[in-house]
């Protein structure tokens, strides 16, 4: 099969749908499929995938639009006929953005398919964000383009119910994201964190975050708790992992400084591939006091390497990581989230048995081939003469 995906930019760090497409496309290549990538920012696709080696998939890069948000240039628009006109099939990604709705028109007049993934955007606290801007642009572009895709891609079931009522008449269909497990399968252990960060082996409980520094994240909520369990004789060691808004990002160091928490809590910028695995597995909890997640690739990452989670309901599989026996679910509150650490950490039996059941549910629930035999599945069920 011949997929086309869309996406505005490919860097990472603009979030989670990068990953996702970088993933999925790399295993669809790899299994045989014919995969090309458009995007208007190359960024961080891997600087292999040329169109070369039919193996890997094929990243084209087209110049920005004019104006923010808006659409390619119609002198640009050439290479996106082109494009689709020799594709199966056409996977959009995400939904505020007008290229996103010119890629699906320009597949429309082509005669082809497209399916949109969400990534996250019609959750109810993305549209209460801007909500009269989003409301109106909805009613006037947004919901035709959805109910006339042939599948709206949601990344967990608790997506789709908040996001149904945006494409009443549209097909809603849920997978789970593809994460590359590898890197995991044979983690480096602790040591490559504790030897960067000799923060972690003075003795305390480790609490990591590990994210975008952005208020959706709740960074100070986390500050605020850090505070309380000092307060109460329980000090833990806060790691702040990510970059960010460097005005927010001030903010909080600021936050840290009038709590007095400098020894406490550390922000340590940026941090990837085996240092990040390791410091997962340097940390004794992974919190994340998150307004809103579609799917949260941190969640994931943080049991496949063994270590326990406390989150909100703010994050769309929270159902399933709390089934899967190695997530606590809490409200978004630095009380709760003091409460919840120190219930843990003074409960080694609790926490030594959500580290035994975190692994095995990452590589069960989330099995590649499995999710990959699904997006498969959903592209061949919008092919023409399927339904």
């Amino acid at each position: 099969m011949n997929i086309l995906h869309y996406l505005p930019s490919m860097r990472l760090v603009r979030g989670g749908p990068v990953r996702a497409v970088i993933d999925l496309t790399a295993r669809l290549s790899a299994a045989g499929d014919r995969v090309t990538i458009l995007t208007c920012e190359r960024g961080d696709a891997p600087a292999a995938w040329t169109g070369e080696d039919h193996a890997r998939p094929h990243v084209i890069e087209i110049p920005q639009p004019d104006i923010t948000n808006g659409p390619i240039h119609r002198r640009h628009a050439a290479v996106m006929r082109r494009e689709t006109a020799a594709a199966d099939i056409v996977h959009v990604h995400g939904v505020w953005n007008y290229s996103n709705v010119q890629m699906a028109n320009l597949a429309r007049a082509a005669g082809k398919p497209y399916v949109v993934s969400l990534r996250g955007m019609l959750d109810d606290w993305s549209m209460e964000q801007k909500a009269l801007k989003k409301r109106l642009f909805h009613a006037l572009v947004y919901k035709a383009f959805l109910e006339r895709a042939r599948a709206v891609h949601c990344t967990a079931q608790a997506e789709l119910d908040q996001s149904r009522k945006w494409f009443p008449r549209g097909r809603g269909v849920v997978i789970a994201n593809l994460l590359d497990l590898t890197p995991f399968r044979s983690p480096p252990g602790p040591d490559l964190a504790r030897e960067k960060y000799p923060v972690l082996t003075r003795g305390r409980p480790n609490i990591l975050f590990l994210s975008r520094l952005h208020y959706k994240k709740g960074v100070e909520v986390l500050i605020q708790a850090a505070a309380r369990l000092r307060d109460r004789g329980t000090p833990c060691t806060f790691i702040f992992a990510g970059t960010g808004d460097p005005d927010y990002s001030a903010r909080m160091q600021e936050l840290v400084g009038e709590l007095e928490l400098d020894d406490l809590v550390q922000f340590v910028g940026h941090v990837g591939g085996s240092l990040k695995i390791s410091l997962y597995q340097a940390a004794d909890i992974f919190a994340l006091p998150t307004s809103q997640e579609n799917f949260g690739f941190v969640f994931p990452e943080a049991l496949a390497s063994g270590t326990p989670i406390i989150t909100t309901k703010g994050v769309d599989i929270w159902g399933e990581l709390l089934e899967g026996g190695a997530a606590s679910i809490i409200d978004r509150t630095p009380e709760a989230f003091a409460s919840e650490i120190a219930a843990l950490i003074t409960d080694p039996a609790r926490l030594d048995a959500m580290r035994a059941a975190s692994r095995p549910f990452v590589f069960r629930t989330y099995d590649e081939a499995t999710l990959l035999s699904e997006y498969q599945r959903m592209y061949r069920d919008a092919l023409p003469g399927a339904r």
